[in-house]
């Protein structure tokens, strides 16, 4: 069960990583670009959120290339992408930056779309989750792999409310796309 159930509109919090990157010779972290099958994954997943109905009013995004392509990717697969502010904080960030980044977003923003990187995205899924639907828990404890997908809903009057268990793991999907 949720730790505690708020009041005010319905919020979601979409969480994507990153498609599965490249690891060119002599480029910095930062640098690295997708990987063919991340160019493949990224755009299945701007597919599947748009099947799921699960399209941000805002985005945030990592400064790093292979986040920025993953978000490139992936929004243009809808008709009208909204509007992305990229982030250097996202780049390796933890829970309380992940946080910290999340509640200065604005209370008009009722689904928001995160971009970045594992360990941090793996563990905000799991410190925001108070509960989970099927086996959506499970599956983000034992594998949050490049590409993936976590919905997080919960109720709140402004994000800087969002706190640890407070929301429900609704989702979680790892979109593939097809070799040509």
């Amino acid at each position: 069960m949720i730790a505690r159930a708020g009041a005010g509109p319905l919020r979601r919090l979409v969480v994507l990583r990153h498609a599965k990157s490249a690891w060119p010779e002599g480029v910095r972290d930062h640098q690295r670009p997708l990987a063919p099958r991340g160019l493949r994954d990224a755009p299945a997943a701007g597919r599947a959120l748009a099947e799921a109905d699960c399209l941000p009013d805002l985005a945030l995004c990592s400064t790093a290339v292979r986040a920025r392509q993953t978000w490139d990717l992936a929004s243009a697969q809808w008709g009208t992408p909204p509007p992305v502010r990229h982030d250097a904080r996202l780049y390796g960030a933890d829970v309380p930056e992940l946080l910290e980044v999340v509640h200065e977003v604005s209370a008009e923003v009722e689904t928001l779309l995160l971009v970045g990187h594992n360990p941090g995205l793996e563990e905000l899924v799991l410190a925001l989750a108070g509960d989970g639907l099927d086996d959506a828990l499970d599956r983000v404890r034992v594998k949050f792999p490049t590409a993936a997908i976590a919905v997080l809903a919960w109720r709140g009057t402004a994000w800087e409310a969002l706190a640890p268990g407070a929301a429900l793991l609704t989702a979680v999907t790892v979109p593939r796309g097809k070799k040509k």
